[in-house]
């Protein structure tokens, strides 16, 4: 891999050149983003950011103000704003700009959701399409709650986040259906870590045909040369239409969220009140990451020395930012190959598994391997340790 010096950079990955132009950035760009081979072969390359807390560790530091950030960059406006996370990778980003925006604000009216790539029982769905990705459909629940059903269909603005923007495909299939069900819909804001749509802003905001504002922490355009040789593709990251997992709905997001998660304070003074030799790391488990970052802040607050990750359905190579693999079970039962990024086992002085569905073998096996001790967040901001040996 080599990169140049200057605006204008050239990747060489394993299967072809990323040309990368670079028009603004917060900070220095190596400190925000590295770069990953995909085993896919709709896209070979990833934008892999070093502030999101997924493939790559990140403090809770750096995360939150990546947040705080985006957060800032939404306009002021009329009317409930209604937030959306991408899954898998951008949910806990979008939870933590909500919550930053909502501490922002005098008198909040909002809601945040997540997509899913799972099933959520009894609950009314939307399906579109993510095209690039290794799992393509993608699962958008309305809310239950009566209340926070009619602060959705009521709202004026939406604001779309994702950790990266290369082509803002995803975010034109997800408002196109989301335009019949929210008929008073006045504005839409992007908000992403790096938005690398260069001379395809424009396109993109015409083909939402409403007022689109963008927020970013890097921008700027790419191109991407393929050498002239197939790309190996990954194990399958989605099982077969018709046969998704079904969740019970936890209340972190998937049926829609009105407030900041609270970190369990009784489980966070007993862990930081322990000794540890070495950092620790505070692991999400797929699309269930925000969890993780809460307690990592928390854990951090009290002094301890925190980074935060998560595993993922993401089927990437050993190159570039991405160190080291390691293949982990699938803790939803999916039978899908699941991975975790950037962490060998014994790194850490302490691993703690942030999960959301009950202990089973899998999570059991990712303990196992990692060396960690299971953290089930249940609703109502509760969590519990699950005992392992």
């Amino acid at each position: 891999m080599s990169m140049l010096a200057g605006p204008q950079r050239a990747i060489v990955f394993p299967d072809g050149i990323l040309q990368l132009t670079v028009e603004s950035c917060q900070q220095a760009p190596e400190d925000l983003l590295g770069f990953a081979a995909r085993a896919n072969p709709r896209r070979a390359f990833l934008f892999l950011s070093k502030v999101l807390g997924k493939h790559y560790p990140a403090s809770p530091a750096a995360m939150e103000a990546i947040h705080r950030h985006l957060a800032a960059a939404i306009p002021a406006g009329d009317g409930p704003v209604v937030f959306i996370g991408m899954a898998e990778t951008a949910t806990g980003l979008a939870q933590g700009v909500f919550e930053a925006w909502w501490r922002a604000q005098s008198d909040p009216v909002a809601l945040c959701l997540q997509t899913t790539r799972y099933r959520i029982e009894t609950a009314r769905h939307l399906v579109f399409e993510e095209t690039h990705s290794h799992a393509p459909r993608v699962f958008l629940h309305l809310p239950r709650d009566e209340t926070l059903r009619a602060r959705f269909a009521a709202a004026r603005r939406v604001v779309l986040v994702d950790d990266e923007l290369s082509t803002g495909n995803t975010f034109v299939n997800l408002l196109r259906v989301l335009r019949g069900l929210m008929p008073r819909l006045a504005a839409v804001h992007l908000a992403t870590i790096c938005d690398f749509m260069g001379a395809a802003r424009d396109e993109v905001r015409a083909r939402i045909r409403l007022p689109c504002t963008i927020g970013a922490a890097v921008s700027g355009s790419w191109q991407f040369t393929r050498h002239d040789r197939e790309i190996p593709a990954g194990a399958a990251a989605q099982c077969a239409d018709g046969c998704e997992v079904r969740l019970a709905d936890n209340g972190h997001g998937r049926l829609g969220r009105a407030s900041c998660l609270a970190p369990p304070e009784a489980l966070v003074r007993r862990l930081a009140a322990e000794p540890v030799d070495g950092p620790t790391l505070v692991l999400g488990t797929g699309e269930f990451m925000h969890a993780a970052f809460v307690l990592a802040r928390a854990l951090a607050a009290r002094g301890v020395e925190t980074v935060v990750q998560a595993t993922t359905r993401s089927p990437i190579r050993v190159w570039g930012d991405v160190r080291h693999a390691l293949t982990v079970p699938d803790p939803y039962g999916e039978g899908i190959a699941n991975y975790l990024y950037n962490v060998r086992p014994g790194q850490y002085g302490r691993v703690l598994i942030c999960h959301e569905v009950p202990p089973g073998p899998a999570l059991h096996e990712l303990a196992r391997l990692v060396d960690g001790r299971l953290i089930r967040f249940l609703p109502d901001d509760h969590a519990e340790e699950i005992p392992v040996h």
